[in-house]
């Protein structure tokens, strides 16, 4: 699988300098961690959830979570594992199709070794498991049913913890919080794909919700606890992990608040006009900014809850010439040493050592969502993909 794979060659060709690279449900975990880009989520109930998998994976979704936890009833917990069994089996009899990387959100620890049993042969199309309201405490059960349902199965099967627990979002319990996560994530530090961010959750501990004309760091409660699990969880390191966006709730609105973000952004021409009232009518322009705002703050990739929210985060995670520039010029073998350089578009200054980290991350991205031509922005790539 690749991002933009469900686009055509010749017009990867013209958006693309260096094109998304391909990766498999076996590829390193480092690798699959920042290629999870939109993961999009789905009921577990859904009577024809097969289908919905590989309609989305051949529209270019590679990450999709079957969720048994929160969007489903709870009386019907048992339909949705039965609903698995049968989905996963149905999919394992469809050989050559264009699967994402699918992951089970479940509730208990006692559902992974269970669920993986009854899957069987099945099993082999299953990339992990969602743990939800993940702390030190509540997290460890998951994390030792996770691995005992590896060693029986012999299959490799990777964690998404979710944090959202009213004990990270409270401050006089957050750091502690933060610090038993840690521990737990960092013991099974190599089955653990990334780390999940649950602002739905921390929103509902105030009774708030964010509208379609707010982004999560608008909400001051909720970027405070973002900022701390980055800072905590997400450093530079090498003791840190993953962390993705939070999910955009809205796919349409009818009545706006404040002007719409989109009208101020760069879409010009009939075709890129056309495309930005698409967009402004499916309630992107809060989404944009959010998608901008996570990456300027170390999240990658998204929690999706609806399929057009998909390209928009994949466009955005595209890696342009420029930011492709930059980092070739300070990781260059020659640079070791450290320095200050102008940049090869004479518009900043780059300093070897303090950008170091910065420039890998990038270059990690742009391995799975590949580097836009000079001339190419997230316009053209919105509008590439919604043609195809």
């Amino acid at each position: 699988m690749r991002h933009f794979g469900h686009i055509a060659p010749a017009v990867r060709k013209r958006l693309f300098y260096r094109e998304p690279g391909e990766f498999t449900p076996d590829s390193p975990a480092r690798l699959l961690s920042a290629a999870l880009g939109a993961t999009l989520y789905s009921p577990a109930t859904r009577p024809r959830l097969a289908d919905d998998v590989v309609k989305q994976g051949g529209l270019g979704v590679v990450s999709m979570v079957l969720c048994l936890e929160d969007s489903i009833d709870d009386a019907d917990v048992t339909a949705g594992e039965e609903n698995l069994v049968r989905q996963f089996a149905d999919l394992a009899g469809r050989p050559g199709a264009d699967l994402p990387l699918l992951f089970i959100r479940v509730r208990t620890p006692e559902q992974i070794p269970d669920l993986v049993r009854r899957l069987g042969p099945a099993v082999a199309l299953l990339s992990g498991f969602v743990l939800p309201k993940f702390t030190g405490e509540r997290g460890l059960p998951f994390l030792e049913a996770l691995a005992t349902a590896e060693a029986e199965s012999g299959h490799r099967l990777f964690a998404m913890p979710v944090l959202e627990s009213p004990e990270l979002l409270y401050r006089e319990s957050r750091v502690e919080t933060l610090e038993g996560i840690f521990r737990a994530v960092d013991k099974y530090r190599d089955r653990v794909l990334a780390l999940r961010l649950g602002v739905t959750d921390f929103c509902s501990s105030y009774g708030l919700r964010r509208g379609p004309d707010m982004t999560a760091y608008d909400i001051q409660v909720v970027a405070s606890v973002i900022s701390d699990v980055v800072n905590m969880l997400a450093r530079a390191d090498g003791t840190g992990f993953t962390v993705t966006g939070p999910v955009w709730e809205y796919f349409r609105v009818q009545e706006r608040m404040f002007k719409p973000l989109l009208r101020q952004s760069p879409f010009h021409g009939v075709q890129a006009v056309a495309l930005r009232e698409k967009l402004i009518e499916h309630a992107m322009d809060g989404l944009l900014r959010e998608i901008s705002l996570d990456r300027a703050n170390g999240l990658l990739g998204k929690t999706c809850i609806h399929p057009s929210h998909v390209l928009p985060v994949h466009a955005l995670s595209v890696v342009s010439h420029e930011e492709f520039s930059d980092a070739q010029d300070i990781l260059r073998p020659e640079r070791g040493g450290g320095g200050v350089l102008r940049s090869a578009y004479t518009n900043k200054m780059n300093e070897v050592k303090p950008h170091r980290a910065w420039a890998e991350r990038t270059m990690l991205r742009a391995e799975v969502f590949g580097v836009a031509n000079g001339d190419v922005g997230f316009v053209e790539l919105l509008a590439a993909g919604l043609t195809e």
